[in-house]
């Protein structure tokens, strides 16, 4: 099937886009001070909180990177496999949810001062301004490639559109606007999934018709992957999930602790359907379009079904790239301010201060994701890349936090170093040997470091932690 643009898609886009725009500037009025801002009074329920979880988590990583790419380019069963990290990390959050609500920080880095320093803190900074980033950038290429099958508009042409609402959306008012928002486009996703899903296999003739023409490989476990280069695209966002600040905001955001389980549950309970539902509706779009970007394969499928409902599924991918993308991009935001400039440029800012250079930051590296995404080939690239950054360079180091008492200083600054320049050596000079993500040296070196160095020097520095 050939993939034909269609204009009439762009009202259900744009609808969307306005609702999204009128709720946050309602939302911003709301917001007084830095928490309101940041982690939305701490005031967030399990609906909300629920929502603003699943949508944050499954934007264009899902959309058109991810299960969608997977399915795609792979096969059914490794994408379908995606779902198990996922699942895996919402269970370990589960856990440890209180206590990350007992240290009460905007940031992972501040958690990570708490254990082992200032110095680790600017480190922590760093690693998650240029890991979250990456994670923006392919966003906005994700509502490039919705405008693209749209009107016919350059992907590239509506990368900047895209950039600019996901800018707009996390500057007016931050989480407190960013969380509502979240979970209305979370459940909209839903709606539009459920209703895509028996749609499009109907279309495609059913499982028959879809497996017929398919390459056969498609079918088999790791398709056409070797088992190593399977595990290397399912660890990231595991090492991801498990430290990843965004989460950590939110559940520190809810009104307590019953509220964070419940929403945790309703996070893990609407990824097993949300998930699934992306990897066979990509699956279904790779029998009608043999020629496509691995990255439109679910939203090119809205062009061969009635209006109403590819309208639906891209109001609904365009949800989840939105809120995906302006969460990020408000965490990164975050993370300048209070980990570096309130930290060494102006200790003395004042609160209203810090929530104006926020807004700005988040302007600046807006416009620093637009450019970044340039130089990467797929969004499923760049999705590995800016998720290995983040695991090993940051995920060891945290985790050791909460069930490594022994942990000290000089292992947790070591571990987040070794596993940044270890991800950047083997993605850059090296261009990943073997085809294998760099998350299958990197964690392991960042872990090995983290363990070694905490042994050699604990004698010497059991006061430091």
């Amino acid at each position: 099937m050939e993939l034909v643009h269609d204009p009439t898609l762009l009202w259900y886009v744009g609808a969307y886009g306005v609702i999204m725009v009128i709720l946050g500037i309602y939302f911003a009025r709301k917001v007084s001070n830095s928490e309101d801002f940041i982690l939305a009074g701490k005031g967030l329920g399990a609906i909300v909180l629920t929502g603003t979880l699943l949508a944050t988590w499954t934007g264009s990583g899902s959309i058109s990177g991810g299960e969608t790419s997977m399915a795609y380019s792979y096969g059914i069963i490794p994408a379908l496999l995606l779902m198990l990290p996922t699942l895996l990390g919402i269970g370990v959050l589960y856990f440890i949810a209180p206590k990350i609500r007992e240290f009460g920080k905007y940031t992972v880095s501040g958690i990570l001062e708490e254990k082992y320093g200032p110095f680790a803190r600017l480190i922590a900074g760093i690693i998650i301004i240029l890991a979250y980033v990456g994670i923006v950038s392919y966003q906005m290429k994700g509502l490039g490639f919705i405008l693209n099958i749209t009107t016919g508009m350059s992907v590239a042409l509506g990368t900047i559109i895209g950039a600019a609402l996901i800018i707009f959306l996390a500057t007016i008012g931050g989480l407190r606007s960013v969380a509502p928002t979240d979970a209305l486009s979370a459940f909209l996703a839903i709606i539009g999934l459920a209703i895509t899903l028996p749609t499009i296999f109907f279309l495609a003739g059913g499982w028959d018709d879809i497996i017929a023409n398919v390459p056969s490989e498609h079918l088999t476990f790791s398709g056409t992957l070797t088992n190593l280069q399977l595990l290397g695209f399912l660890l990231p966002s595991l090492f991801l999930l498990l430290a990843d600040q965004n989460m950590y905001q939110r559940l520190a955001s809810s009104k307590g602790d019953k509220s964070s389980k419940a929403a945790q549950i309703g996070w893990l309970l609407a990824m097993l359907v949300i998930s699934p539902m992306i990897s066979f509706i990509a699956f279904a779009s790779r029998s009608l379009f043999h020629d496509i970007e691995p990255g439109m394969a679910l939203m090119a499928t809205t062009v061969a079904m009635p209006t109403f409902v590819g309208g639906i599924l891209l109001a609904s991918a365009t949800a989840f790239i939105v809120t995906t993308g302006n969460s990020y991009l408000l965490s990164a935001a975050t993370n300048v301010t209070y980990d570096i400039f309130g930290k060494y440029i102006k200790r003395d800012a004042t609160d209203r201060q810090l929530l104006n250079i926020t807004k700005w930051f988040i302007v600046i590296l807006g416009g620093l994701a637009f450019v970044i995404i340039s130089y990467f080939p797929t969004v499923l690239s760049v999705q590995m890349y800016a998720y290995t950054v983040y695991g090993a360079g940051i995920t060891p180091a945290v985790l050791a936090v909460f069930f490594w008492k022994r942990v000290n200083l000089q292992g947790g600054v070591s571990s987040m170093i070794a596993g940044v320049v270890t991800t950047l050596i083997w993605e850059i000079p090296l261009a990943k040997p073997f085809d294998l993500n760099s998350v299958l040296i990197a964690v392991p070196v960042a872990v090995i470091v983290l363990i070694v160095v905490t042994l050699i020097t604990s004698d010497r520095s059991e006061g430091i932690a």
